[in-house]
């Protein structure tokens, strides 16, 4: 008989395995609709600053200097 208790759990288990796929898919679909890329793995607050910098490093370079 525990043949079938193992076989009744295979439902619930399922569902839970399928709400999470779910819940995983819904944030990756939500960032990439609200930033236009999905979300790179471990960034954190220091990894988003340096990102800042170095567009502001590339947009400084970028521009074309004003002699004095």
């Amino acid at each position: 008989m525990v043949g079938w208790r193992v076989l009744e759990a295979f439902l619930p288990l399922g569902i839970i395995a399928g709400m999470l796929c779910v819940m995983g898919n819904a944030q990756y679909f939500i960032h990439k609709a609200a930033h236009g890329r999905p979300k790179h793995i471990g960034n954190d607050v220091w990894d988003v600053a340096m990102e800042r910098r170095d567009k502001k490093l590339m947009e400084i370079l970028s521009s074309p200097s004003t002699p004095n």
